[in-house]
């Protein structure tokens, strides 16, 4: 399994550059894979980082954007504002997370 050095740590991801330990994850961390994809990061988008990996935790997958806009309260339209183009794979890239089953 690679590792890659993020925010000073030493993280492991797999072939895609997600990130595989749920435990080495931080907002630092999160704060550069956001850079990493173009994306700067403000309150709103924490919210739903957040909410993401309280999800994750609970439920032991990745929330898809349906899942973020029911159970989180973040709409779908609201996602695609704070992640343009492909809303659920950037919100898991940033949480630290495994990419969503599905899209929706």
């Amino acid at each position: 399994m690679p590792v890659a050095t993020i925010a000073g740590q030493e993280i492991h991801i797999n072939d895609e550059g997600y990130l595989t330990e749920y435990d080495e994850w931080n907002e630092d961390v999160g704060q550069e894979l956001a850079q990493n994809i173009g994306i700067d990061m403000t309150d709103d988008h924490w919210a739903v980082i957040r909410f993401l990996r309280e999800d994750y935790k609970e439920k032991g997958e990745t929330a898809t954007t349906r899942r973020v806009d029911k159970v989180g309260g973040f709409p779908t339209k609201q996602q695609f504002q704070l992640f343009p183009k492909k809303p659920g794979k950037k919100m898991s890239y940033i949480a630290g997370l495994p990419k969503p089953h599905g899209c929706v």
